[in-house]
């Protein structure tokens, strides 16, 4: 088979020649025989165009980059994925100033501030800019403060959603995509196509914030807060997140070479909210982004690393097809339960932890990989894959570990 027949048929539950094997590349140093060299520099960190429109790479990656690292993952019989990243939309008439307040003045480090002006108003959005050096391969803190960036969260002086007059600003910044929009996604997803046809690989559009998109605007307390002391307000902000979400999901859907759309989930799980407030708040939309990739006959994804056996039941409700992830290391889930919960009613896809290819213990990740191929194996509902990526500290030395105990157990 095919890197994407057998993909296409653990999403759907048909059997396949052997259960695949993917991996997302988050800055993975790779070794020097599968690396090249692009305009003139090598490229050693491998990524993902998961990662374009909301994080700031140490190192340029092309789309040419991604179809190589494809072409290296296939090459040792590894199943890889193609992502694309949907595009959103702000409105025209806003405007926006950015500035830089030193340090000593509003904390102990500068400020980095973004000032919009919108049709509903004024919104301040302002982050320490802490300078630390994360090493080479990893993401770094951008000089500008976006509206969506995991490096706005624990930085927060003032977030872009601070106070209930900010709710109603955020549908002027966050906005369905407009026509440059759809015709960048329909050039993106053409060429991926291509390379996706001849070598045989799946594709994956990046569709929907949910949850992930709130936080981002309000912060962790923010968003909790809100959600228990203004319901009304919090479920204003849920809709326009929502709004722009179904709109990237149905132009992703539609566009003839993506495979299945995905949502992020990282801030939607128990770590953060309620069953009940999931119910509430998240369950809706999910349901609504599942139902628009079904009817365009396209495969609808979840990512959420923790809680699972509690919330990966309200999610196969909602329709979700596959589901990042199932963790027995950091969630604890013993996979024998989650198959039984879940493993006849959604691909699961996970296993083992990245976490397990930097212990160097080579033995324990054998028996990880091992026990998951066994237990999941055979609901023909699986993927190996470590959660929830392949990072600068994962050692090569790990990774050689994992493909030869996959390739004994599959």
């Amino acid at each position: 088979m095919r890197s994407r027949d057998r993909i296409l048929a653990a999403w759907s539950g048909q059997p396949a020649d052997h259960v695949p094997l993917t991996t997302w590349c988050f800055g993975l140093q790779a070794p020097p025989h599968l690396c090249w060299r692009t305009n003139g520099l090598e490229v050693k960190y491998w990524y993902s165009k998961r990662m374009e429109h909301i994080h700031t790479l140490p190192y340029p990656w092309t789309l040419e980059d991604d179809f190589k690292r494809a072409l290296a993952w296939l090459s040792l019989g590894i199943d890889d994925i193609l992502d694309v990243s949907v595009p959103w939309s702000v409105d025209p008439a806003v405007t926006w100033r950015d500035s830089r307040i030193p340090a000593g003045v509003a904390a102990d480090c500068p400020v980095l501030v973004r000032e919009y002006e919108t049709p509903a108003g004024k919104l301040r959005h302002a982050v320490r800019q802490t300078g630390e050096d994360p090493g080479a391969g990893w993401v770094v803190q951008p000089k500008h403060v976006p509206l969506f960036e995991d490096y706005n969260i624990p930085r927060g002086v003032e977030h872009a959603v601070s106070s209930l007059a900010d709710v109603p600003v955020i549908r002027h910044l966050y906005r369905p995509p407009d026509m440059a929009a759809r015709e960048w996604l329909t050039a993106r997803v053409a060429e991926v196509k291509r390379f996706a046809d001849e070598h045989g690989v799946a594709v994956q559009a990046w569709s929907a914030f949910g949850m992930d998109g709130i936080v981002w605007m309000t912060g962790v307390e923010g968003a909790v807060m809100l959600a228990m002391d203004n319901p009304q307000a919090f479920g204003q902000l849920v809709d326009i997140v929502a709004e722009t979400d179904l709109g990237r999901t149905e132009l992703a859907a539609a566009t003839p070479g993506v495979d299945m759309v995905v949502e992020r989930g990282w801030y939607s799980s128990t770590d953060f909210w309620s069953p009940r407030l999931f119910d509430a708040f998240v369950f809706p939309q999910v349901k609504a982004l599942a139902e628009v990739a079904h009817r365009h006959g396209k495969k609808f994804a979840y990512t959420m690393t923790t809680g699972v056996e509690r919330l990966g039941p309200r999610l196969a409700d909602a329709g979700v097809d596959v589901l990042y992830f199932v963790d027995p290391v950091q969630d604890k889930l013993p996979l024998d339960k989650a198959r039984d919960l879940l493993g006849d009613r959604m691909t699961l896809v996970g296993g083992t932890n990245a976490l397990s290819l930097l212990c160097g213990d080579p033995q324990r990740i054998r028996d990880e990989i091992r026990r998951a191929i066994d237990i999941l194996g055979p609901t023909h509902r699986f993927i190996v894959h470590p959660i929830d990526g392949l990072f600068p500290d994962t050692p090569w030395s790990g990774v050689e570990t994992l493909i030869e105990a996959w390739r004994e157990a599959r």
